[in-house]
């Protein structure tokens, strides 16, 4: 029976590796700090179907997808991933509590975003946020209209591209200063007008992910400054892991390996002597990085 990737997750505050199996169900493995992996691509990528509440459809078509991509879907699951998503605005019916949050990636590099309250700091983790705090917390639209308010007001995105993020990782300053920019621009955001009334308000307490990320490991180690540009069949990644942050893997050699490509690979043990071989892309200097969206680069 074939295991296929699905990814990093975060469970509590360590990333693990998801695993599912047609039939079998989901499972997890948790890699560690300081631990050789090596693993090479096998047989072609497979859609992994729909992901919601919990529970994963299978892709009706067991569709391959290509290996370069971000999205381990096919359009017509992709498409039905959309029609219940609360980040496309189709599913403006959730009762659910949600929460507003504020991000911080880098110096500059702020940005707002709203989570399921039942999700904790998942969502943080998620994304590689280094540091953060909450907002506020209340229904979803009330949160949505906020999440658009501070955008606006404050002059910050929504979202922030992964070569942005990757290319200040390892030069950041220190855990004061990081929560001093936080702070700031939570108190700028408390402080304007035109909050929704349903919505309530939260103070200030910034939370710093850097020990969980494995950063306190870096220290003369190669600044990041590869990651890979496609899985292949038959292609293998080896090396040391020495922290992970969002979907990323880092490596002590300084490959970034992003998770979002392994997802609907089979992933097995390469032989005796096996090398990385799947092929990079340069992670620019930070003034270099582009400014789109999220993405693989």
């Amino acid at each position: 029976m074939t295991w296929w990737c699905t990814g990093i997750r975060w469970k509590g505050s360590a990333p693990v590796i998801g695993w599912y199996g047609q039939g079998r169900g989901e499972r997890v493995s948790a890699p560690a700090y300081g631990q050789r992996l090596a693993f090479v691509a096998r047989g072609e990528r497979h859609c992994l179907g729909v992901w919601r509440a919990g529970k994963r459809t299978p892709c009706p078509a067991s569709a391959a997808i290509p290996g370069r991509g971000g999205s381990a879907q096919c359009p017509e699951c992709a498409r039905l991933d959309r029609s219940f998503s609360v980040a496309a605005d189709t599913n403006a019916a959730d009762p659910r509590t949600y929460r507003v949050y504020l991000a911080w990636f880098g110096p500059g590099m702020v940005k707002v975003g709203i989570t399921a309250e039942e999700r904790g700091p998942a969502r943080l983790l998620e994304q590689g946020a280094v540091s953060w705090t909450w907002l506020g917390r209340g229904p979803l639209m009330a949160t949505r209209r906020t999440e658009e308010l501070l955008r606006a007001a404050l002059g910050v995105p929504d979202r922030i591209a992964y070569t942005r993020k990757r290319a200040v990782r390892a030069h950041l300053p220190g855990a004061p200063e990081r929560a001093r920019e936080v702070a700031e621009l939570h108190g700028r955001a408390a402080a304007l007008a035109g909050w929704p009334e349903s919505l309530e308000r939260m103070g200030c307490e910034v939370t710093d992910h850097a020990k969980v990320f494995g950063m306190d490991l870096w220290q003369g180690l190669p600044a990041p400054d590869r990651v890979v540009a496609e899985m292949a069949a038959d292609r293998a990644v080896v090396g040391r892991l020495v922290g992970a942050a969002g979907p990323d893997l880092h490596f002590e050699d300084g490959l970034v390996v992003d998770t979002r490509l392994l997802a609907g690979w089979e992933l097995a043990t390469p032989g005796e002597g096996a090398v990385t071989s799947v092929p990079v892309a340069q992670i620019p200097a930070a003034a270099a990085a582009p400014m789109e969206q999220d993405g693989l680069f």
